[in-house]
């Protein structure tokens, strides 16, 4: 039996709402900088995470509540998340590894969905890996190289936070150190994401063909 409280779900929103801040500085400060095919990669990539993380929550809330058991926002959580990812280090990798001009385009195709979860995991691992990659890089060229520090603490978290929820906790204390796990994770990506831009990342020049 799942053991979620009303207070628990409500913290839930919190690493949504760094992560979706995170996101839109980013994609405001690397707009002019992405091809149309890589910012479109980045921007439906963060949606669906933001959005995922949001079903999660919201499927606590309900369950706590005891209003509903709706387990179909609970099933949805790693296949949108995790292809979310896959599609946002995608774009992030386009960014600093190929040509950047109006007519690039990329095209994305999602994996099949399978009932388990390690298939998402990977992917999972494997975007949040690409995207916090082009982050440090991105930490580099604007000679703030201590910047890496807080992306590498956000993946690290990250990655517990994506270990910790792919197991079924019955104690409401483990479900706790996830939340403080997620929080510090997202928490840790916004700091970064707006140090990024308080240090000029809009602003930094970028050349068709820039790579790493």
């Amino acid at each position: 039996m799942k053991d979620f409280s009303v207070s628990m779900a409500l913290v839930d929103y919190i690493p949504v709402l760094f992560f979706a801040a995170a996101a839109v500085l980013l994609m405001r400060d690397l707009y002019n900088k992405m091809s149309k095919g890589a910012f479109a990669l980045f921007a439906a990539g963060t949606i669906d995470i933001a959005c995922a993380g949001a079903l999660k929550a919201t499927y606590k809330l309900l369950y706590a509540a005891g209003a509903c058991d709706f387990e179909a926002l609970n099933a949805m959580f790693f296949p949108v998340q995790s292809i979310g990812f896959l599609l946002a280090g995608l774009g992030m990798i386009a960014l600093l590894c190929h040509k950047q001009t109006d007519k690039a385009t990329v095209a994305a195709v999602a994996p099949p969905v399978f009932s388990g979860t390690f298939v998402f995991v990977g992917l999972m691992v494997a975007g949040l890996g690409l995207m916090d990659v082009g982050l440090c890089v991105l930490s580099v060229k604007l000679k703030k190289p201590w910047l890496v520090a807080l992306f590498v603490l956000s993946f690290v978290c990250s990655l517990g936070m994506g270990y910790l929820s792919s197991q079924d906790f019955a104690q409401a204390s483990m479900n706790w150190i996830a939340e403080g796990v997620n929080v510090v994770g997202q928490g840790t990506l916004l700091l970064g994401a707006w140090l990024l831009h308080k240090n000029g990342l809009a602003a930094l020049p970028w050349q068709e063909g820039d790579a790493v």
